[in-house]
């Protein structure tokens, strides 16, 4: 999925399409009821950014909690919904996925599930994207009589029209995964109220139930190591997810840097393996990289596990070094401590709360610059945030954390396996 050009046909058709509702609720639609009621069904939507979805899991959590998971719905994109089954806290079958290869099937797709959620006859909608206008559309012509949304009101949030009857004003000091959280509170407060929304945020809340790989899937992560590394030990890893795609250029950590940081850990650790992790459209960008670290000890994994697969690694692996992106998310619900760099975002809105997750940001005086209310959408094109973040930084953060973790693997089990000697490639 192209970002971009996502961004520009939620702008472009979305606008119209969400002002036209508009009209059309208006003129024909149903009044704002006085007084909640409560819910027998809750469908949330969330096309995409699968990072996000980890941290609505309290929400999904409460919403369960209200009607049972049974009654529990989830709208989003087909390439986003691993995570969703990863999560393992909606019925598969209640998963309502939406194919967004190319406009015209993003729309078949679309009109598809609004037919099968008329069918359903979902009382409430909670829309966790931001300010989309896809979304809003979605959730107003999904038939809900309850919806909770964003609403931009005198903020100068980005118009999506006036298609929710619970209207949040978004508030940028609340973690993610707390602002979800409110969304599903905010149904039982009568929509009249709004904007105003008597409520304590709830702390944000850990996983309850980490993800636990199977013995199959550490087999098959441990002989994929054990293939490039030619060796039948089970060496201990650090992983560097380095972004080496376009997707997303502002968020990432220069490529030269995730390679100088490699060689840094491959001599200061002769045990360590180092594995570069991607995509697969990054596989070919990763393998330019582990060349240039120069070590055997340095791997490319990118594209070669499926997602259960690499949740499988980041659960035997000792560190993770990576931008803010999905990776960050799902590794926060393994073992593995998670090094996240943080620049055109903040950690404080962004970051999983998870004692494992150590953020790094420079925090520079425009930095964040991208947040709701301009769609995610920098005019920055020199993401100087990031390359603030030094070498020397990470190395330092990684180390002691790597540090830490191998003294208590020697308290509870005794001296470490044998350690590897660098080899050097010609």
């Amino acid at each position: 999925m192209n970002v971009n050009r996502m961004r520009r046909i939620d702008c472009w058709l979305g606008v119209p399409v969400c002002f036209l509702l508009t009209c059309w609720r208006r003129l024909f639609g149903r009044g704002v009821p006085d007084s909640p009621g409560q819910p027998r069904s809750i469908l949330f939507i969330k096309l995409s950014e699968q990072g996000s979805t980890v941290l609505a899991q309290d929400a999904l959590r409460a919403a369960i909690a209200k009607v049972g998971d049974r009654n529990v719905y989830f709208l989003v994109f087909a390439e986003n919904r691993p995570i969703l089954d990863l999560l393992d806290l909606i019925p598969p079958r209640n998963v309502i996925t939406i194919d967004a290869r190319g406009l015209s099937r993003t729309i078949l797709n679309a009109c598809g599930a609004l037919r099968h959620l008329w069918r359903l006859k979902i009382d409430a909608v909670i829309d966790l994207e931001f300010f989309a206008r896809s979304s809003a559309a979605l959730a107003y012509l999904s038939g809900a009589a309850a919806r909770v949304g964003y609403h931009a009101f005198n903020r100068g949030g980005p118009y999506r029209g006036d298609l929710m009857t619970h209207r949040l004003s978004f508030n940028p000091y609340l973690h993610t995964s707390q602002a979800f959280r409110i969304m599903v509170e905010a149904l039982v407060h009568s929509p009249l109220s709004f904007p105003v929304l008597n409520l304590r945020p709830s702390p944000s809340a850990l996983p309850s139930r980490p993800f636990v790989a199977s013995e199959s899937e550490i087999a098959a992560v441990r002989e994929l190591i054990h293939q490039q590394t030619w060796s039948n030990t089970d060496p201990r890893l650090i992983l560097l997810n380095a972004n080496a795609s376009d997707l997303l250029p502002l968020r990432k950590w220069p490529s030269e840097r995730y390679v100088e940081l490699a060689r840094r850990l491959l001599v200061r650790f002769p045990e360590l393996i180092v594995a570069f992790t991607g995509s697969p459209s990054e596989a070919e960008a990763i393998e330019k990289l582990v060349e240039q670290v120069g070590f055997d000890r340095a791997i490319n994994v990118a594209g070669k596990t499926s997602l259960r697969q690499l949740m499988a690694l980041y659960s035997i692996a000792e560190v993770l070094v990576t931008n803010d992106s999905g990776p960050a998310h799902f590794a926060s619900l393994t073992t593995i401590d998670v090094v996240v760099l943080f620049g055109p975002e903040t950690p404080r809105l962004f970051a999983a709360p998870s004692p494992r997750t150590h953020p790094l940001w420079a925090g520079i005086a425009c930095s964040p610059c991208i947040n709701a209310f301009n769609n995610r959408n920098s005019a920055c094109r020199d993401n100087v945030c990031m390359q603030e973040i030094s070498v020397d930084q990470v190395l330092k953060t990684v180390s002691a954390i790597y540090e830490s973790r191998r003294k208590k693997a020697q308290i509870l089990s005794g001296p470490h396996r044998l350690s590897v000697k660098p080899r050097i490639r010609a």
